[in-house]
């Protein structure tokens, strides 16, 4: 029994990595997701120059082979402050979609399971926090415990709470209806169990593709909040703070706006192709479509 379903696991991957090589979307987004994490990883044990040391007489160089990026206004290597903002930018977003998992799934799961008053309260509950956007929900916490990346994540984090709690709560309804859970219940299977055996494993695929879509979200609303100067605080480094202090030297260093920008666009990209790559390879109707 047990070789069957090694056997089984083995042919579903190889099945996968087929299909997967075979998807453009995914493998451009693959690749470009890779490089960006490579970048960030390389940055925690190296970076070509200091972000925090002041250069004062080679500031607004263009790229050379020196700074290969240029350096900004006070002299700082931009290729250092892009890798390092990298690591900054992935890390508040990877933590706001771990909040919004980890309190959105249970709750979404929750709902579907218990149905009628229950579900309601979940789910008017949810349309509030959509009435208040990242930006806004930084704004109040910032007014109350004053900017940092902390409270980026805070906020990015609850309003990716819905967004999951009901994504997982329709996926988890299609599955209730099933005749396998019909089949459990029968047993005396309970809610939790049926959730944790049944429910989460038929949707883990579905909050996957959605993790990767609200990554992106997550790089796009630090950048956000840290050009605003409610996000990462000096002498941290963030994408949005890049652009920030850039927004005045345009017209003498394009290079300062124009780098930071383009590693969002890549990331954010990398990151939409990724989740669109997986939609196509972890939805069966569509795999069948095809």
């Amino acid at each position: 029994m047990s070789e069957h379903v090694n056997n089984t696991e083995t042919e579903g991957w190889r099945t996968f990595r087929k299909n997967a090589l075979r998807n453009r979307n995914f493998l451009i987004g693959i690749c470009l997701t890779g490089f960006v994490l490579a970048i960030a990883l390389i940055s925690f044990i190296w970076t070509p120059f200091d972000t925090t040391k002041l250069v004062i007489s080679d500031r607004l160089n263009a790229p050379d082979l020196t700074h290969l990026l240029g350096t900004d206004h006070f002299g700082r290597d931009i290729l250092s402050m892009v890798m390092v903002g990298a690591r900054n930018s992935i890390a508040v977003a990877l933590l706001a979609v771990g909040i919004g998992i980890a309190i959105g799934v249970p709750l979404g799961c929750w709902g579907a399971a218990k149905r009628g008053f229950i579900d309601e309260i979940l789910m008017r509950s949810s349309d509030i926090i959509f009435a208040f956007p990242a930006l806004l929900s930084a704004v109040m916490i910032t007014a109350i415990f004053g900017p940092s990346a902390t409270n980026a994540i805070i906020a990015i984090g609850i309003f990716n709470i819905p967004v999951f709690a009901r994504v997982a709560r329709g996926a988890a309804l299609t599955i209730w209806s099933r005749e396998y859970i019909l089949a459990a219940r029968a047993s005396g299977k309970g809610a939790v169990r049926i959730t944790r055996e049944h429910i989460l494993p038929n949707i883990t695929n579905i909050l996957v593709v959605q993790g990767t879509i609200q990554f992106s979200l997550g790089i796009l609303a630090e950048a956000g909040l840290s050009y605003v100067g409610l996000g990462t605080q000096p002498p941290d480094v963030s994408w949005g703070r890049m652009l920030n202090e850039a927004q005045t030297m345009m017209a003498i260093a394009p290079h300062m706006a124009i780098i930071p920008g383009i590693a969002i666009i890549v990331t954010v990209l990398g990151l939409n192709l990724l989740g669109d790559g997986l939609r196509d390879l972890l939805d069966p109707r569509l795999r069948r479509e095809r």
